[in-house]
């Protein structure tokens, strides 16, 4: 029986092994393959089971046809969820970073009076990040209303502020 080294962990392995037994690595191109497609299936059922699956089949293909990515790895199931927002989502998405940042930099345009602070908080509230950020502590994103009301109010705050100090 002859022994081989894995290239990425340095450990030995039998010349026919198709993964390493230490790591896990792939030892041929059809292995690779093989994993390619279970990684990619198991990304496609993540995405289905998050509501985001339209029934196109391969959510995450690079349009090759050859099912893979077209970056691979993480960047490949953004790409697939990303592709996957209606254009109503990504013209909401737009809209409140335009709005959020907008109204961060008329905040920064008048910080040393007091309804700024209001302003600012009300221009990062209304980031789509914000809302993927609250939704760990709280168990789920708050709902685009809540963010919204929560802009206005402080907004509405901020300006009432500026306008009356």
């Amino acid at each position: 029986m002859r022994m081989k080294a894995c290239p990425r962990c340095s450990a030995s392995i039998d010349d026919s092994a198709r993964y390493c037994i230490e790591c896990g690595a792939p030892q041929t191109e059809d292995a690779a393959k093989e994993l390619d497609t279970y990684v990619q299936r198991q990304a496609e059922q993540v995405i289905a089971e998050s509501g985001m699956d339209t029934g196109r089949g391969s959510a995450a293909t690079d349009g090759s046809g050859s099912g893979g990515t077209a970056t691979g790895g993480a960047d490949g199931v953004k790409a697939a969820v990303e592709a996957e927002l209606s254009d109503r989502e990504r013209l909401w998405r737009r809209a409140c970073y335009v709005l959020g940042y907008g109204t961060v930099a008329v905040a920064f345009t008048q910080i040393t009076r007091p309804g700024a602070w209001l302003l600012l908080l009300g221009g990062i509230a209304i980031l789509p990040p914000i809302r993927r950020l609250t939704a760990e502590p709280l168990g789920s994103p708050l709902k685009r209303e809540v963010m919204v009301g929560l802009y206005a109010i402080l907004v509405v705050l901020g300006i009432l502020l500026l306008v009356l100090l």
